[in-house]
């Protein structure tokens, strides 16, 4: 079950709920599904997707809808849990498939981890990488997030909740907020211990970018790939990435029926112990035994920050493969 580690790579667009979406393939065999996070696209996944061809798979990354070369449809709740998943399950049909590995970072994490809740039948097993698993469930989202931060301090996401509020502050330098943000996450230049966390805004007319690091690059990002990033984000604005944390509330209501529901498939999960996605959720991967039954591994890799598969490639590359190969065979 071998292919060409040279093998090209292919841009496609196919149907989907969303309208069009945009993805990248290469390889062939069993289908593997990469879905991205904030703020990001398929080209998160480039030091995946030509590793996991080699290995004997179809590797495909999206752009997540109000992403890249996606559609982007106008309604904020037009970016639910909902049809974040129909999203993936009419790739997987558009690609001549009936069923596929589904793997994400970040947001995609929740979305593949959803996925695989709500499709089983397409989606055999999950990867998450960052972003450990919490079943649906508890207090409604926008309340609890509104609670952190106390009377100085605004959490990110509460910030993120008015439309048109953080446009303001990222798009008129889309490629500078771009560099501190992934910056700010990075374990090579996030901020040291004590200094102001980036995760939060100062009341009273503050910004995020106010506490993100002034400095070199991170060492897994390069001007070309900073370029990349910014050139989609400088034509599609920011919008669409953004009402993904606008629709929360919503998921809230939709996933009600599903509230306290394990992952039962195959599992595998990868997050870096300077993550704050691993610190702050330590709680659901100490869980992971009751809500991720299925789970083959967990890793947290020493030194690591959010932006695993790309901090860490040839690292994550040989635990996905390893996994895949306890799927395959």
């Amino acid at each position: 079950m071998q292919t060409e580690p040279s093998a090209a790579l292919h841009h496609r667009t196919v149907e989907a709920p969303a309208g069009r979406l945009h993805l990248v393939e290469q390889g062939t065999g069993p289908l593997v599904l990469l879905v991205h996070g904030f703020p990001e696209s398929w080209n998160s996944w480039r030091r995946q997707l030509p590793a996991l061809a080699a290995a004997g798979y179809r590797a495909v990354a999206i752009d997540v809808r109000g992403y890249g070369r996606s559609s982007k449809p106008a309604a904020t709740d037009a970016y639910r849990m909902l049809d974040l998943v129909e999203d993936n399950a009419a790739v997987v049909r558009a690609l001549g498939e009936e069923n596929a590995v589904i793997v994400g970072h970040d947001w995609g994490s929740t979305i593949a981890a959803t996925s695989a809740l709500l499709r089983p039948e397409v989606f055999s097993a999950v990867g998450l990488l960052s972003v450990p698993y919490a079943p649906p469930g508890g207090p409604r989202p926008t309340s609890v997030f509104g609670q952190i931060g106390g009377p100085e301090e605004e959490f990110y996401v509460s910030y993120f909740q008015e439309p048109g509020r953080a446009e303001a502050e990222i798009e008129p330098d889309v490629r500078g907020w771009l560099a501190g943000f992934y910056a700010a996450l990075s374990a090579d230049t996030m901020p040291a211990q004590g200094e102001p966390d980036p995760h939060f805004v100062a009341r009273g007319g503050g910004r995020l970018r106010d506490r993100f690091p002034v400095g070199p690059l991170p060492a897994w990002l390069t001007e070309d790939d900073l370029d990349v990033y910014a050139a989609e984000f400088e034509r599609t604005g920011m919008t669409g990435a953004l009402n993904r944390y606008r629709s929360m509330d919503r998921d809230w209501e939709d996933l009600a029926p599903h509230r306290g529901a394990p992952v039962e498939q195959p599992s595998l999960f990868i997050g870096g112990t300077l993550d704050a996605s691993t610190t702050w959720m330590s709680d659901a991967i100490d869980a992971f035994p009751t809500t991720l039954p299925g789970l083959t591994a967990a890793h947290l890799l020493d030194g690591c920050g959010h932006w695993v598969q790309q901090e860490r490639p040839e690292e994550v590359n040989r635990l996905l493969t390893d996994w895949l190969t306890t799927l395959t065979g």
